[in-house]
């Protein structure tokens, strides 16, 4: 009897299929990880060779290094920064498809309530500080609330567009078979607005991070951008670039998450389709 293994046809071996995942994460993540390393490296090397102070420019190793003095407390306020960045960020979105979904059903209370939004969202943030300090002192909730008034606005306008991004026959079909608008929204209107709803979410990523570390500059007591000010009396510049690093690194992983759910959203209905 031979030994040969039997083989189904379209199947692959673990080791084909290990490789196979090893070429798509290369192919996925490669020109990321790369484009970081020659960050990096140049970095380092105007370090080296530039000879720029380091009170201008400390060395990768240098900055790194900060993250073992306890007297930063890196993880609480890491952690604090993360939950305003978070907390305003999730309130944003669902507020702005909340608010997106009833505009949709009543066009005459988005022509009321637009303007005001508008002008609202032409208010610089860094204004609203001092009266976030007023109304609700310093802490969390303040900069939670920074951050969900700079990242609210860009996802309800593409939410709503959204919306109203449906083909006309579809519409005429739910209303033929007497479908509730609640029907209309999960099974015509939601699905065709994800979308936007994702470009919408990716940019208030962005925009959440850049809140939340305002509301720091101008009135905290803790949280990476709390740090950073405190550091930057003594010309901590290690200490600046660490903090920098890590707040980068929670919205990087704020926007990684909404990439990983547009992925497994858009992706999958678009092979489904």
């Amino acid at each position: 009897m031979s030994d040969t293994p039997i083989t189904v046809e379209g199947s692959r071996s673990p080791a084909r299929s290990g490789a196979f995942s090893l070429r798509r994460l290369t192919s996925r993540y490669g020109y990321f990880i790369a484009s970081h390393l020659l960050i990096l490296a140049t970095w380092q090397l105007a370090v080296q060779f530039g000879r720029i102070p380091a009170y201008i420019l400390p060395p990768p190793l240098a900055t790194l290094a900060t993250l073992a003095d306890g007297t930063y407390h890196w993880f609480a306020n890491t952690m604090t920064t993360a939950a305003e960045v978070y907390g305003g960020y999730l309130l944003g979105v669902t507020t702005a498809v909340a608010l997106a979904l009833l505009f949709s059903w009543t066009p005459s209370l988005e022509r009321m309530a637009m303007p005001a939004f508008v002008s609202f969202n032409m208010i610089p943030k860094v204004a609203l500080g001092p009266l976030m300090i007023v109304w609700f002192k310093y802490g969390v909730g303040p900069n939670m609330l920074i951050a969900f008034s700079i990242c609210f606005f860009p996802v309800l306008l593409t939410t709503l567009r959204g919306l109203r991004e449906v083909e006309p026959d579809l519409l005429d079909l739910v209303h033929s078979l007497k479908g509730s608008r609640w029907q209309l929204f999960i099974k015509i209107q939601f699905p065709s607005a994800l979308p936007y709803l994702l470009s919408g979410m990716k940019v208030g990523a962005i925009l959440a991070v850049a809140g939340a570390i305002v509301g720091e500059f101008l009135g905290s007591e803790r949280g990476l951008g709390y740090l950073m000010m405190q550091v930057q009396v003594s010309l901590d510049t290690p200490a600046m670039f660490m903090a920098l690093l890590l707040i980068t690194l929670v919205g990087m992983s704020l926007y990684g998450l909404v990439m990983l759910l547009e992925r497994i959203l858009v992706t999958r209905d678009a092979r489904l389709g």
